[in-house]
Formats: structure tokens, sequence, C-alpha cells
């Protein structure tokens, strides 16, 4: 399946301008023969924007989502989205995958907040693996942080991942996560592994980009650079299964020495 990643800030503090960022984002990737687009964490209302997230925040079947589900329908192509989810008087950060005829598929809460202005404004999720079929692939999410705590991605593989899409607000100095932890995560996994960064200033936050699409054999297949870019690589089950054929890690694992991880 051709992946694209939507590497871009969007437009901080403006749904309707990032609506119509993705808008044109879509059509590009379904141009390009793309089966899913990715966008960043929080994309819709943008990530260092305050209070704001509070008060932009929306219901997994709000009017953003139903805005969303258009843009997919519209242009056959299946979009994974990060957006503030609001249920009652919590607020969650979240992604949503809609499929290419605008169905939601699934919803990810972020599990692992980073930092006190996470904190500060979200509750954390409790659902550690959230999947769906997506085009032969079993598609998996997380965000950002979470893809850092190697519980959360042997999980996913231990329950049959086969993409697994991260959209991050990864900032400098951490660089390093896209550049090496990734196609590590990919690899000791064995899957394909789409971490899609913000990129360029909000407030004091400095994000890095270098969006990245890994291989279970831990190359990248595409890498975006440091301005607003839609990149695309393709996550193949054919080689995937190959893959997990010839590298052993999940099936030499020894569970039964593992118990005190927890």
């Amino acid at each position: 399946m051709r992946t694209a990643l939507l590497q871009s800030s969007g437009r901080p503090g403006s749904p309707a301008e990032n609506l119509k960022v993705l808008d044109e984002a879509a059509g590009r990737a379904a141009a390009a023969g793309a089966g899913l687009l990715i966008t960043p964490e929080m994309f819709l209302t943008g990530y260092a924007i305050g209070d704001d997230i509070a008060r932009l925040a929306e219901p997994a079947d709000g009017d953003a989502a139903d805005a969303v589900a258009e843009i997919a329908g519209r242009h056959g192509v299946a979009v994974a989205y990060g957006y503030p989810e609001r249920a009652g008087e919590t607020v969650y950060n979240s992604v949503q995958l809609v499929s290419a005829d605008g169905t939601r598929l699934a919803g990810y809460r972020k599990t692992h907040l980073f930092g006190c202005f996470e904190r500060d404004h979200f509750v954390p999720g409790e659902r550690q693996v959230v999947q769906a079929e997506l085009n032969g692939l079993t598609v998996g999410l997380l965000i950002c942080y979470d893809v850092e705590f190697p519980e959360n991605v042997r999980a996913h593989a231990l329950a049959g991942t086969d993409l697994l899409v991260v959209p991050t607000a990864q900032m400098h100095p951490f660089q390093f996560v896209a550049e090496s932890m990734i196609p590590v995560r990919a690899f000791e996994n064995q899957m394909y592994v789409a971490y899609v960064n913000r990129v360029g200033r909000e407030g004091e936050l400095e994000f890095v980009g270098l969006s990245t699409l890994a291989g279970p054999d831990g190359i990248a297949r595409t890498r975006a650079g440091r301005a607003e870019q839609l990149v695309f690589a393709d996550a193949d089950p054919v080689s995937l299964a190959a893959s997990r054929e010839a590298n052993p890690y999940l099936a030499d694992r020894r569970p039964a020495l593992y118990g005190s991880l927890v």
C-alpha cells in the first residue's frame, strides 16, 4: 500500500485552514496512487496552542471528523489524522483512521503523555493496541511518545500489526528518535513504522521534521527533511511476510523469562 506522509504543522489554531491543507494533500496523495495519508500529531488544531486545545477539542464523530471523512471519500484515500478528542469534560490526544469511503475505522488515545504541557491538557488513554484492516494490512495506531516505549510496539507486533502509524510532534533536540529509534523499532518488531512529524516553530518549540517510513529490515523507505513535505513509500505485505520468515526475533522470544518486566 502506497503511504503518504504529510509533514506539516498546518495553521496552528485554525481547524478550517488545516482542513484545507489536508484536502490539498489528499488530492496529491490520491494522484500518486496512495491508499493512506497520515498527518502529524494534533494536526487539525495545532499542538502548542495552550488552552485553545480544550476550546477546539471535538468528539470523535464531530464536525471536524465529518469534514475529514468527506475529504477521504471525495479523494478516495484513507486518512489517519491527529486531533484533540473531547469526551464529555475529558480531552484526549487522539488519532483517528478513516477509510477511503469515509468510514471511521479506528480511534486511539495517546497512552503515554509527554511532559507537563500534555499532562495539563490531556487525560491518557487506556487501550494499548488499537488496529484496523486496510487494503490487506493490519494497521495499528500509536502517537509520538508512545513509540519510545518498546512494550507498546512489541504489543502491536504480538497482535499482528503490519503497519504502525505514529503521528508525532517530535521537537529539538530529540531528532535521534526519527533518525535511529524508528528504524530499530521496525526491525526488532518486524513491521513497517510510519512516523509523521510536525515541522518548524510553534511558540517555544521547534519541530524537527524527518518524517519516515521504516521497513522490517530497519531501512527507511522514505525520509523527509526539515521543511513542509509530502513524501511517499510502500508498505508491501509480500516483503513483510518474507522478512518475518527470515527474521526469528518474535519466534525466539522466551516470555517465561520476562515476568520481572511487569
